[in-house]
């Protein structure tokens, strides 16, 4: 019996050790994970493993004991698999925020390749209505279709005319007609026109059912893809018509940048840009390094937690919210009066200009400069007298008789100011003399 209690004691300190060591070899996966994921790799690495056990049963002098070896280094090796694929999936789900509302909360997920776990992030067990434009690639709106439970696709033309009336009208009426109830969502795959027009739609049908929002473009991943603002055009109005319907929930792949065209990949930094002028110091700073700004998903991060911050203490814009208008007072005038030939960001970048000090304007016309932005505003081919009655009519400046607009006195701090039409006569025409008159 001596002999058996001493075997067992001889196995537990041995167990003991093999825990231990089972703990670092974990550890070590875990890091072969972390490095497989950067880098796209598979978890499996079949010619590794064979090396691996024929290496490891070859230390084994009791040749009896071979077969039994082997099955155990397989044992582990599955394990040790099992536990990767665990670290990657839990981290390919981990939101990178979550935003806070009145009534409820949303995750935003960030990260190459999410494209593909639609399935996983999203509830898409449903019946799903997936609105999308003419110009995102079919292979995008199929990554998704193909993860949902029974989808229907829905398609509007490219561009801020399909924020209208009448093609709300038709979404709705295409809605009703696919048999969506109140248990089924809609999936808003697209740049800042389709996420506002989805939804604005989702709010609107059978008073409010589930949607999502999947940004394709920089502009609205950096701006428009949190905060729960829908709305569509009216009248000649930007945003007239809307409602606050924050989505379920914000899927952002920034490999769907890649097939962007250059300039609306430029365009959207122009919001990652104001955000930076208005509150951090840093990501403004990172947009004048003479080797780049770095990673674009770092730069949609900064953004998404700048706007959270803003959004989760004035959901319904009526105090703080409005910081993140800086640009657009004259931008959505010289918007309106350049009947498309103008791009959102880059009116935004315009209406920045007149809006800061001196000293900001003397590092910010560089920066949109370099990114390819404009400066100044050809009055030749678009009239002042318009870009001013548009900038009267915007909802998001009016405060009774006089406009207000955000003035950045300093590199990531900024102050509310109403102004008078005089005043927004003499900025606006700042704009419009030689690019050293700013």
């Amino acid at each position: 019996m001596d002999g058996i209690q001493k075997a067992r004691a001889e196995i537990d300190r041995i167990d003991a050790e093999l825990a231990r060591l089972f703990e670092a070899r974990m550890a070590a996966a875990a890091e072969i994970a972390a490095c497989k994921q950067a880098n796209g790799l598979p978890i499996r690495d079949p010619v590794r493993e064979a090396e691996v056990l024929k290496r490891n049963t070859a230390r084994i002098p009791n040749a009896a004991l071979h077969p039994h070896y082997m099955a155990f280094q397989k044992a582990l090796m599955a394990c040790s698999r099992r536990y990767q694929a665990e670290l990657i999936q839990a981290e390919g789900t981990k939101p990178l925020l979550t935003v806070h509302t009145a009534k409820s909360a949303y995750p935003v997920y960030l990260r190459r390749g999410l494209l593909q776990k639609g399935g996983t992030l999203l509830d898409l067990n449903r019946r799903v209505f997936l609105v999308t434009d003419e110009g995102i690639p079919n292979a995008y709106t199929q990554a998704l279709a193909a993860q949902c439970r029974q989808v229907v696709c829905h398609t509007v033309a490219q561009g801020e005319g399909s924020k209208s009336p009448a093609v709300l009208e038709a979404l709705l009426s295409a809605m009703l007609e696919a048999g969506l109830t109140r248990s089924d969502c809609v999936l808003a795959v697209g740049g800042g026109v389709v996420g506002d027009l989805a939804g604005l739609a989702a709010a609107l049908y059978q008073r409010g059912i589930d949607w999502y929002n999947c940004p394709t473009t920089t502009l609205s991943m950096v701006d428009s893809s949190i905060g729960g603002k829908t709305a569509i055009n009216l009248c000649g109005v930007k945003n007239a018509v809307g409602a606050f319907a924050p989505p379920r929930a914000v899927l952002i792949d920034p490999d769907v940048l890649d097939s962007l065209p250059q300039r609306q990949f430029i365009n959207g930094l122009a919001e990652a840009v104001k955000m930076g002028l208005t509150h951090d110091a840093a990501l403004f700073a990172r947009f004048e390094h003479p080797a780049g700004f770095g990673p674009i998903e770092d730069v949609i991060a900064a953004c998404l937690r700048i706007k959270q911050a803003v959004v989760e203490a004035d959901e319904q814009e009526r105090g703080l919210r409005r910081v993140l208008n800086y640009g657009h007072t004259l931008g959505h005038g010289i918007e309106a009066a350049a009947d498309g030939v103008l791009l959102h960001g880059e009116c935004v970048g315009l209406g920045m200009l007149p809006m800061c000090a001196p000293n900001v304007r003397a590092r910010l016309k560089p920066v949109l400069e370099r990114l390819g932005l404009p400066t100044y505003v050809n009055f030749k081919t678009i009239d002042p007298e318009r870009v001013l009655a548009a900038a009267a009519h915007d909802k998001k400046a009016q405060t009774g008789g006089e406009l207000e607009a955000v003035y950045v006195p300093e590199v990531g701090a900024f102050q509310l100011r109403r102004i008078g039409a005089d005043e927004l006569r003499a900025l606006l025409f700042r704009l419009g003399r030689s690019e050293g008159a700013l």
